[in-house]
């Protein structure tokens, strides 16, 4: 029998019980290598937000505008996100292990050049060389728990982890944030990756085995077309957000990322080896779980970035206190991963990923009401629960969705195009957020706070309709259905 997550379950007693003595022999060196291969991954995890609560003294001590300050996290994550195709090509050919220690040790370097700056373009140089080293991390994470855990029972537990730390690093970000920011100084929110990384590095080579490696060639063609016409994009829309739609220099850039983004289709199409292999779309539930890991960071990536300027600028948080405000959602994101692998053996990947998708579409709504005057009781705590809910609902069942039935020839492109989707969803929903938020501000009048509260409400507000764009297509696209393996 099988659930309908492709979940196989036993069928007799004995079933159930043959495996009470092998896991006592093989818990300790499966978990070892996990919590080795999970770890590199919430230093990611953590560096997607542990920058957003120390932005108000980077602005203050390196000169951003307003609206540049959003360059500190799109230099990061579209480094991180136009390269992580390649990087999972990278990892297949050159072996995943080596792989994952170069970009730890990369990601480490980075993150002290970074703590060092002195100058905005020296930090964003640093956070662009962060977002490399992180494009070798994550597929190999992801890509070697898909071969190292069959697909079952086994792969839903590392999945399970997986996902509770990928989510777990993004909201402890902000803790620690608020921390280091408080007790020291922005710049230690970088510093802190540099041990981490450092030790991820060594603890490799003798706790995870090297994968296979495939022969094959690297796309460079593809990666620099997709990374480019990204960039372009992201650029045209903070030009938007700045100068309005008439911007000369905003026109270029989207004419230029059309023709980046048509010319990078057109060399996936004919290359021998293309970082996008387009057999990953053969797949129904596969192609709706990509758009729908496309789609929701797109709303929530946003709403990180101006609930933690909200917090500090409106309602005079320190960046400690504006850390700990969003506890409620860690703890409730936490508590929800650890439930979905028996929800889903229960109930199947779909309806588990629609209440979830559905949630997080509620509390965009809810932030969309958002009024200057509001507390953290009124205003805030509620949205940030029902966020956590919902994305510890729904990244699972995503994950889960797109890498069943994935080839091992295939593991780390799916693996990295799935991550590669969520990346540049959350940089390109930042940029439609900001240009939403410059549109509502540009001419509106009142006290600083009362400006920032009422544009971000209105960020809020279409970061809702693109998580309710996610929900609508995963329960048009998704079936539920297992897809066939090597489809």
């Amino acid at each position: 029998m099988s659930t309908g997550t492709g979940t196989p379950t036993p069928d007799t007693p004995s079933a159930a019980l043959r495996p009470k003595r092998l896991r006592s022999t093989e818990a300790t060196p499966g978990t070892t290598a996990l919590l080795v291969i999970v770890t590199a991954y919430l230093m990611v995890g953590i560096d997607s937000t542990v920058v957003n609560v120390a932005l108000p003294d980077v602005q203050r001590d390196l000169g951003f505008t307003p609206t540049g300050l959003s360059w500190v996290l799109n230099t990061y994550t579209l480094a991180f996100g136009g390269l992580l195709l390649l990087g999972g090509r990278i990892g297949d050919i050159a072996g995943r292990r080596r792989t994952l220690t170069t970009g730890a040790l990369l990601f480490a370097a980075s993150s002290l050049l970074g703590g060092l700056a002195t100058e905005s373009s020296w930090l964003l140089a640093a956070r662009a060389l962060q977002g490399v080293g992180a494009a070798l991390i994550a597929p190999s994470t992801l890509a070697l728990i898909t071969t190292n855990f069959p697909e079952g029972p086994r792969r839903h537990h590392a999945l399970g982890v997986y996902s509770s730390m990928a989510g777990i690093g993004a909201s402890v970000g902000l803790v620690v944030g608020g921390m280091l920011t408080s007790w020291a100084s922005w710049r230690w929110s970088l510093l802190i990756n540099v041990p981490i990384g450092a030790a991820v590095a060594a603890a490799l080579p003798r706790f995870v085995t090297e994968t296979p490696r495939h022969a094959g060639r690297f796309d460079a063609a593809g990666a620099l077309t997709g990374t480019a016409g990204t960039a372009s994009l992201v650029y045209a829309f903070i030009r938007v957000s700045e100068q309005g739609w008439r911007d000369t220099q905003a026109l270029t850039g989207f004419g230029t990322a059309a023709a980046l983004l048509a010319g990078f289709l057109l060399v996936e199409r004919r290359a021998e080896q293309p970082v996008i292999p387009l057999r990953l779309f053969a797949s129904r539930d596969r192609a709706g779980g990509y758009a729908g890991v496309l789609l929701l960071p797109a709303g929530m990536f946003g709403a990180f970035y101006f609930l933690t300027l909200v917090a500090q600028q409106a309602l005079g948080y320190s960046p400690l206190r504006t850390g700990f405000a969003f506890l409620p959602l860690t703890l409730v994101m936490f508590t929800t991963v650890r439930l979905v692998p028996r929800l889903l053996q229960r109930f199947g990947a779909k309806p588990v990923l629609l209440s979830g998708m559905s949630l997080i579409a509620v509390a965009g709504v809810w932030l969309w009401r958002l009024e200057p005057g509001d507390g953290y009781l009124s205003g805030l705590l509620g949205p940030l629960l029902l966020m956590g809910l919902g994305v510890g609902l729904s990244f699972m069942p995503l994950t889960a969705t797109i890498l069943a039935g994935v080839a091992p020839r295939d593991a780390g492109s799916a693996s990295g195009l799935l991550q590669t989707l969520q990346w540049l969803g959350g940089t390109l929903g930042l940029s439609v957020l900001v240009t939403v938020f410059g549109t509502a501000t540009r001419h509106a009048h009142g006290s600083p706070s009362e400006i920032l509260t009422k544009g971000s409400a209105q960020a809020f507000g279409a970061g809702s309709l693109i998580a309710l764009t996610a929900l609508v297509l995963s329960a048009l696209v998704i079936t539920g259905g297992r897809p066939k393996r090597g489809a």
